[in-house]
């Protein structure tokens, strides 16, 4: 069957479904915690997948992904790939990368060790960076598809 709707609603379709995705990772890295409160905490290698490490790592691919497509929406709004003004890819960076923000900021925070106890410090850094990265380049390319339309 063929699609009839334009690329970029497509696009944002698939985007949306990431976004969902994303969410049910998260959600699911958030309630497993919560469920498994244990008073002592075993040592951990550095290749366990603990569900906070997990959480942290969703967080970083959903700013991640959030910092690439705010690149792209700059890069669309400054009129050197593809045409359009590039407001779509801006809104959704700025939906991703506040969303790896404060799952990260969450990972942070809640974090019983140090890096390498397993709880998920280190990728809550990032996502917390690389959220904010997102967020900067999204508003960044909102603010140039307001002036170049």
């Amino acid at each position: 069957m063929i699609d009839a709707r334009p690329r970029s609603a497509r696009m944002v379709s698939r985007v949306a479904h990431l976004l969902a995705a994303a969410a049910l990772v998260c959600g699911v890295g958030l309630a497993a915690p919560a469920a498994a409160q244990v008073s002592v905490q075993p040592a951990v290698n550095a290749y366990t997948l603990t569900p906070k490490r997990i959480m942290a790592s969703g967080a970083a691919v959903t700013g991640l992904i959030g910092a690439v497509i705010g690149g792209l929406a700059l890069a669309r709004a400054a009129g050197r790939i593809g045409n359009g003004n590039g407001r779509r890819w801006a809104i959704v960076a700025l939906v991703l990368g506040p969303i790896g923000l404060v799952i990260g900021g969450l990972v942070v925070a809640t974090a019983d060790g140090g890096l390498g106890t397993g709880n998920g410090l280190a990728g809550g850094i990032v996502a917390m960076m690389v959220g904010l990265i997102g967020m900067a380049l999204g508003a960044l390319a909102l603010s140039r598809s307001r002036r170049t339309a």
